[in-house]
């Protein structure tokens, strides 16, 4: 039978009638209301076990992605999938392994472990990677990571964490930086989310599988914020979002710039 993918996609949104060939119209069943079209890709989320990599892992599988927790211990990766799972249900695809599997295992990876320990995963994944993996890093070299206050960024010797991962990866593995300015109480919620997400790369492809990620999630908008280097601009801006939410007493103050074209 032939699938009309546009008139599904079209379904999964609205949840209207689908149509599968010459076979007519069909409703689409209630329980399979969080299914969308089959992704060949997989998502990694290392440091998935985290509070910003369940969130992101979260919102992504929601989404209809097929995400692969990654985690030191393997254990605590199947955990946090199982949870995932329950939670999203509709036949979310979560699965929970060790960094390096993950990493191994998939297309696009998102690094979600905090600063301090994000030179030791990069060496370890070193030899890992397949040519062609996309890498997106969400870190933010907060001061927090040495025992200072987290509403301050450390300096970093190659201008930004995003860069000392780019020093890090192989040839053959692209780079883009986003997610930084997204916390992870936000991400773990089911409301739309109030906040532009600036993705900045000297890859345009990765920037553009970045960038359809944050469309992924209700609300956020995708913005280019240009070359990697200005990834430490953007770190910062995560740093002084945590100052707003202490003082305001908040827990999900975000960005919105304005001015710019809505899509």
């Amino acid at each position: 039978m032939e699938v009309f993918e546009d008139t599904i996609l079209d379904a999964l949104n609205a949840k209207q009638w689908i149509r599968i060939g010459n076979a007519g119209r069909f409703e689409r069943p209630a329980q399979f209301e969080m299914e969308r079209t089959i992704m060949a890709r997989k998502i990694a989320i290392l440091g998935g076990t985290g509070a910003e990599g369940s969130g992101l892992a979260y919102r992504l599988a929601k989404a209809g992605e097929h995400i692969l927790i990654g985690s030191r211990e393997a254990a605590r990766a199947q955990e946090t999938a199982g949870v995932l799972r329950e939670r999203i249900g509709g036949g979310a695809q979560v699965e929970g392994l060790d960094n390096p599997s993950a990493a191994v295992g998939c297309d696009v990876a998102v690094l979600t472990v905090p600063f301090s320990g994000i030179v030791a995963l990069l060496k370890q994944l070193k030899s890992v990677w397949k040519p062609g993996t996309i890498v997106i890093d969400t870190t933010v070299p907060l001061a927090a990571t040495i025992g200072g206050p987290a509403t301050q960024v450390l300096g970093v010797w190659q201008g930004s964490a995003a860069e000392q991962t780019e020093e890090l990866l192989p040839a053959g593995v692209s780079l883009a930086a986003a997610f930084q300015n997204l916390g992870a109480e936000t991400l773990a919620g089911d409301g739309p989310v109030d906040c532009d997400v600036l993705v900045c790369g000297d890859d345009e492809k990765a920037k553009q599988v970045a960038s359809e990620l944050v469309g992924k999630i209700p609300g956020a908008r995708a913005l280019n914020g240009g070359k990697l280097a200005n990834a430490r601009i953007v770190e910062a801006l995560a740093a002084l979002l945590i100052g707003l939410n202490l003082r305001y007493k908040v827990h999900g103050a975000g960005i919105r710039f304005t001015g710019l074209p809505l899509k």
